[in-house]
């Protein structure tokens, strides 16, 4: 189960459409005002946001055209692949740290930040809803996708449940371990690592637990995508509590932390986590695949 070269260029081309259409062109909305700060929630005024969900939207509905007949699977990645470019030109955690400096001051911080993937999950649904909307209108006038539904089963419910917390606790644990800069004191403080060491673990940490979740409890990459926002708020809470927190102000500098899933912004980790998940579980179905064929 090799991907043809059509399908490949079909996926490139709709990553090109949300690198240029977000990641280039609607970078103006979020732009920190430092060249090197990070990319945050915060960032975009009330209308910037709005203009993104609507952005997003377009351009899954574009993507959903552009990777026909297989819409429905590769559009998905526009969006993401376009807010890709965002979170690696975002600055650090440790860099917001410095900018707050009082107790109170990184309280606050952390309280915002623990909300601020669900945002970034809604710009990612809303790519999806464009998707769908897409397949929608193409299905109506030519009749060539049919939605096939069915009654959802409890076991299904079950499923769904165990792959949110399961994808959550497999993410964070391996984050946890391949996130990890310089550390110290037996291990339990790490330096904030580098842009390019977050997109590895995350991409990895999730591409794990999606694949995990499709070969052992058959379940969509949605599941894994969601759990990204469980993974940050867990990190967060943990992290934020007023001793910790007291604890790091007195004795260490602030590039360091008790852990390094803390130290991934809301939005490296929600984007990537989705672009993660969509390839393990896509890597499941090609294990399970080759796996049924050796056999025959």
């Amino acid at each position: 189960m090799e991907l043809s070269w059509p399908i490949k260029l079909r996926i490139a081309a709709v990553a090109a459409t949300g690198i240029l259409l977000i990641g280039i062109l609607a970078w103006p909305l979020a732009a920190p005002h430092d060249p090197l700060g990070a990319v945050r929630f915060s960032n975009l005024s009330h209308l910037g946001a709005t203009y993104l969900v609507l952005i997003a939207f377009l351009v899954g509905f574009i993507a959903y055209f552009i990777s026909w007949p297989y819409g429905r699977e590769i559009g998905v990645l526009a969006v993401p692949s376009g807010l890709a470019i965002w979170a690696g030109r975002s600055g650090s955690l440790a860099e917001l740290i410095q900018l707050s400096p009082t107790l109170s001051q990184r309280q606050a911080l952390f309280a915002s930040l623990k909300w601020e993937p669900f945002f970034w999950l809604l710009i990612i649904a809303a790519g999806f809803a464009g998707v769908l909307f897409g397949q929608k209108i193409w299905s109506r006038s030519h009749k060539a996708e049919t939605l096939v539904k069915s009654n959802p089963q409890p076991a299904k419910y079950l499923n769904v449940i165990v792959a949110l917390i399961g994808s959550a606790f497999i993410a964070h644990f391996c984050i946890k371990i391949l996130a990890q800069d310089f550390t110290m004191s037996n291990n339990t403080l790490v330096a904030q690592p580098a842009v390019g060491q977050i997109i590895f673990a995350v991409l990895v940490s999730f591409g794990l637990a999606a694949f995990v979740a499709k070969k052992f409890l058959n379940t969509s990459y949605i599941w894994p995508t969601i759990a990204s926002v469980l993974v940050t708020a867990f990190a967060v809470t943990t992290y934020a509590k007023q001793d910790v927190l007291q604890d790091f102000m007195e004795s260490w500098p602030a590039t360091f932390f008790s852990g390094s899933v803390v130290c991934v912004l809301p939005l490296q980790m929600v984007v990537f986590g989705s672009l993660g998940s969509i390839a393990g579980y896509w890597m499941a179905i090609r294990y399970t695949y080759h796996g049924k064929h050796e056999q025959k």
